[in-house]
């Protein structure tokens, strides 16, 4: 999925006329697409600057039949495939080698997947914390839309408004909204519209960035004047090939997607501790406390994954190692950035998993009460996948099939609303 979106990358900045080539290359990016015969690329090699140029001399080598290449997805010598699929390997011609290494194209792809992906999983984490306040039973009055029309983050009055809509029609807030004998929710309940917003606007200020770089030209050096007659051409050399503004947003993700992490996970724990006595739930939702472990494990998990994903929001763009006798001293490291976020990606989507596991087990204990009819839906779909906990039994499988449903976009705030 990377290299196929590496070579998808690749092909627009040199459709775009100032890296000197022939369109015979980008005709052959697109026929090696269309054909199945994607290079192997190492996924490490990237500094960040002077492009992606370990990772895109992988994939260059593919067009010119040497290195590794998958075919229908299996491994295959290059030359033998390109000939079977009816290609001859590439001869290239000067400043076609170098326009191929440079480029920022290995780190827009992880963000264009990495954008991707978080988009679907933090619509069930929309979904996860719905369900946390009625499971919970959370009051509803922090999502009232005063509160956050005065603070003017578009990302939180986003945030609030769609869990409102998410909760309408819920029976469980009103039978304990008068005399609620609780004065107010911990953070992880009463604050989601601050931390959830402000996670909506981070990710937009990464989309806009590498939107952008989308439609950018990163080869070094470039030619300007070719289709001008009126004018002289001009190769000049730059460094557009440098990967920072990709690199500190990616960096940025990471640190906006860990909040998602921590926050899911503290009401994981709070619904499983026991310790609000005015909520109707049993100790680690166990069906026989004290005998039963109930989903105290899955707790542990959503933990670990927390704890990794925070290791791993360390921004790599910080730390810069200097290459190439240090005429490269510089580097943007956005490659590592980018890596890393399709990693936290992974662990975010366990802890998602995990927080709407529980929280669809807690709902059972809320009944005959229910939560609103978009929550509920939700929750059907887990039972669908995943019966109701009734006696101690191995959490894995069951985490794996909710991640399986968010990642088939079946668990949505957009959807089930």
């Amino acid at each position: 999925e990377i290299v196929r979106a590496m070579m998808s990358l690749l092909a627009a900045s040199l459709a775009r006329g100032h890296s000197g080539v022939r369109p015979l290359l980008v005709d052959r990016l697109a026929d090696m697409l269309r054909l199945d015969l994607i290079p192997i690329v190492p996924s490490r090699g990237s500094v960040g600057a002077s492009g992606d140029l370990a990772p895109l001399a992988h994939l260059a080598c593919g067009l010119i039949g040497e290195g590794s290449i998958l075919w229908h997805h299996r491994p295959a010598p290059p030359a033998i495939a390109l000939k079977a699929a009816g290609l001859e390997p590439l001869r290239l011609q000067a400043k076609e080698g170098l326009a191929l290494l440079n480029g920022t194209h290995l780190m827009a792809a992880c963000g264009v997947i990495a954008l991707t992906r978080f988009d679907r999983i933090l619509e069930a984490g929309m979904v996860a914390a719905a369900m946390s306040v009625d499971g919970c039973r959370a009051s509803h009055g922090p999502l009232e839309p005063e509160i956050h029309e005065v603070r003017c983050q578009p990302g939180q009055i986003e945030v609030a408004t769609r869990l409102r809509t998410l909760l309408e029609g819920s029976t469980i807030v009103e039978a304990h909204r008068e005399n609620d004998p609780r004065v107010q929710d911990p953070y992880s309940l009463r604050a989601i519209p601050q931390v959830l917003g402000a996670v909506v606007d981070a990710a937009a200020a990464v989309r806009r960035v590498v939107a952008d770089e989308l439609g950018a030209v990163t080869d070094n050096p470039l030619i300007f004047g070719v289709d001008a007659p009126d004018q002289d051409v001009r190769i000049l050399s730059g460094g557009n090939f440098h990967g920072m503004p990709l690199a500190i947003h990616l960096d940025l993700l990471r640190i906006a997607i860990t909040h998602v992490a921590g926050i899911s996970e503290r009401r994981t724990f709070w619904v499983l501790s026991g310790h609000d006595v005015h909520n109707p739930v049993t100790p680690y939702l166990a069906e026989d406390p004290g005998l039963q472990s109930g989903l105290m494990i899955a707790q542990y998990t959503a933990a670990a994954c927390t704890n990794e994903m925070q290791t791993l929001a360390n921004p790599a763009s910080v730390a810069n190692i200097s290459t190439s006798a240090g005429i490269e001293d510089y580097n943007s490291m956005g490659a590592t950035s980018g890596l890393l976020a399709l990693r936290s990606l992974e662990l975010l989507q366990s802890v998602i998993a995990i927080e709407l596991l529980v929280m669809a087990q807690a709902l059972e204990h809320q009944r005959p009460d229910t939560s609103g009819p978009a929550v509920e839906a939700a929750h059907a779909c887990i039972r669908a996948v995943v019966p109701a906990l009734t006696g101690d039994r191995a959490p894995g499988p069951d985490i794996k099939a909710v991640e399986r449903l968010i990642e088939s976009g079946q668990i949505r705030a957009s959807k089930t609303i």
